[in-house]
């Protein structure tokens, strides 16, 4: 199972998501997508639950000497979240990492300011919030978004992606009250595999998704 594209994948989730709302499992939600690939996937489900759209800035932090390969991440204000195993294999400490992670911080407050243009985070206090990505590897990023949503209060947590890993989708049933994911391969190895379009997207495309819907 592929998708065409992020949008396609957007339009299949929300039609799940839309069952479990009728079922009333999704009172008073909000869509909170993981930018930048989330936010195409999450417009789709914003708008077929008439629910407000807003992103949640997640960093992922790198190990020192192989940027792209992910030791932890972090989420708005929460604390960093890192893979212990990962640590311990790399022969790697939290310290070590600060330099990485008082980057991405930058880059994290960077990020929500503009594309917040300066309205405050969403109240999630209370409500169904779901959060969007427009697929989970490792888990990490998710992990982290979760774990910062939590301390805010919300009624329930629901993850929902097109695509993820099996190992990944499990880890994360300890970390939401829902987990949606529409296809699970078992020889998984990227995001974008299961894609027959997936162009890298742009702060401009996240402005202009994010505008089209609070318009």
């Amino acid at each position: 199972m592929r998708f065409r594209d992020r949008r396609e994948a957007g339009r299949a989730l929300a039609a799940r998501l839309r069952q479990r709302q009728d079922e009333g499992a999704l009172s008073d939600p909000v869509v909170l997508a993981l930018p930048r690939g989330g936010v195409a996937v999450a417009a789709e489900v914003a708008h077929t639950l008439h629910a407000p759209l807003d992103v949640l800035v997640v960093r992922k932090v790198g190990a020192p000497f192989h940027e792209e390969f992910g030791v932890g991440a972090m989420a708005g204000d929460g604390v960093p979240v890192f893979d212990e195993d990962s640590l311990r294999r790399l022969g790697l400490t939290e310290s070590d990492l600060a330099p990485v992670v008082e980057r991405e911080r930058t880059e994290l407050r960077r990020r929500e300011q503009l594309y917040r243009r300066g309205r405050p985070a969403p109240e999630v206090r209370g409500r169904t919030v779901i959060v969007v990505d427009d697929g989970l590897a490792t888990g990490s990023t998710a992990r982290a978004a979760l774990r910062a949503l939590r301390s805010r209060g919300p009624g329930r947590l629901v993850l929902a992606v097109p695509v993820g890993a099996p190992q990944a989708v499990a880890l994360m049933g300890a970390e939401a009250d829902e987990v949606m994911c529409l296809h699970e391969p078992a020889a998984f190895m990227a995001v974008g595999q299961w894609y027959e379009e997936f162009d890298q997207l742009t702060d401009e495309d996240v402005l202009d998704a994010l505008h089209q819907r609070q318009a």
